[in-house]
């Protein structure tokens, strides 16, 4: 990977070492280690600073892509000639990992432009179309999105869509709408399914992208959120918009599959993002306690504040440990791979325990903090406000538990 232009990261993300595939990880080997710490640093002391402020006024701070893009953390898994690190997803989990903890906000605008747009292109996408989108994505000169979700079809993406694409000579003619689009306000690069041909359900959908000066396509609403707010979410709108036939991605009606290996490394990149938060968390709540007194002495010497860390601890623990293995799971996922078989529940428990347990982390966080971490502006209250999008982003608990049971019982 390119170096990082910080002297004091103590390494590049040059040439990791090979890694293990063989779903059995449960720790970082030495050069993986050493990639998470050198994010973390880059994270803390880029990231963090601009997090209240994100938090506070919904902000996006113009110009961060293109910092952590020169820092080269962008690109993970495309290779060098295209401007990325030739690395892998493993690597590009670890990354997500560290910024989570300093700007969770920033670390799912990253995980939607490199994972959602970048790597669904590069997997996907002709030599021609990766010559022309790749590089500018890896340098953040060009900021990427996902366009899936649309009013009214969130769990049912693929069989309730209603955006079309008509062909039309060589444009294909895009309408429709699609909402709570992560980046999407900010985005040069969107990766859009739409159906081009609607009589055949989710088989008669194809992937497109879309640039933001496409005639057409418009910003319709920027979304206000509770939590990872600076994220920047909209509702996006396509009227009579006009994209080349050499926009389109892969095979006409071949978008499925597309989207189907896309969701289950989705998913696997989530658990990440949750660790990252998670642990997060129990550091604010080790020093929360060891400095907040009652009663004349530490909180920290109460046995009942002793026991929600040790909880904390053990959840975040078993938290890496699950998310580590899925990333090693899916990490040589092979092109249209994914959707179904063991690879897929894998996915869908890695994203649902990891969600779920950084629920209980964050709740205990919130109630060492007690009157502080209810308010508002306080980092843990920031972290707490995140919980709930990771059980309902990229297919909610519930639908996981069918995807798990469903494969379980094949």
């Amino acid at each position: 990977m390119r170096p990082h232009r910080h002297e004091e990261t103590p390494m590049s993300l040059a040439e990791p070492a090979p890694l293990r595939n063989d779903g059995l990880r449960f720790d970082l080997h030495g050069s993986e280690r050493e990639i998470l710490d050198g994010a973390d640093l880059f994270a803390r002391k880029e990231l963090y600073p601009l997090s209240a402020r994100m938090d506070a006024e919904e902000w996006w701070p113009d110009g961060i892509f293109e910092k952590i893009g020169q820092a080269g953390y962008f690109g993970v898994t495309a290779s060098p000639e295209e401007g990325g690190a030739g690395a892998d997803l493993m690597t590009s989990g670890l990354v997500l990992q560290a910024f989570a903890r300093w700007n969770h906000a920033l670390a799912l605008s990253w995980v939607a432009h490199e994972n959602l747009c970048l790597n669904n292109i590069l997997r996907n996408a002709s030599e021609a179309q990766r010559r022309k989108f790749i590089p500018a994505l890896c340098s953040g000169r060009a900021i990427g999105a996902l366009g899936l979700t649309e009013p009214g079809a969130g769990s049912d993406a693929l069989g309730s869509m209603r955006t079309t694409a008509r062909r039309d000579g060589d444009h294909y003619i895009l309408n429709g709408t699609k909402i709570y689009i992560t980046n999407g306000p900010v985005a040069d690069l969107l990766l859009v399914y739409a159906k081009t041909a609607p009589d055949l359900g989710a088989k008669g959908i194809s992937a497109f992208i879309v640039e933001k000066d496409f005639p057409g396509f418009k910003v319709a609403q920027k979304l206000v959120k509770m939590g990872f707010r600076g994220s920047q979410t909209a509702e996006l709108v396509f009227e009579d918009c006009r994209v080349p036939t050499e926009n389109l991605i892969g095979r006409e009606n071949g978008g499925v599959g597309i989207v189907m290996s896309g969701l289950d490394l989705e998913r696997a990149m989530i658990a990440p993002l949750c660790l990252g938060i998670s642990e997060r968390a129990l550091e604010l709540s080790i020093e929360y306690a060891k400095t907040r007194e009652q009663f004349g002495r530490p909180i920290a010497e109460f046995q009942m504040i002793q026991a929600k860390i040790a909880d904390m601890y053990v959840w975040v623990e078993t938290m890496r440990t699950f998310t580590y293995r899925c990333l090693a799971a899916v990490n040589d996922l092979e092109v249209g791979g994914g959707g179904r078989g063991t690879v897929h529940a894998l996915t869908a428990a890695s994203v649902m325990y990891a969600a779920e347990t950084m629920g209980r982390v964050l709740s205990e966080a919130v109630q060492i903090h007690g009157g502080s971490g209810y308010i508002w502006e306080s980092e843990i209250n920031r972290l707490y406000r995140s919980s709930k999008l990771l059980e309902i982003g990229a297919g909610t608990t519930e639908v996981r538990k069918i995807i798990i049971a469903g494969e379980l019982l094949r």
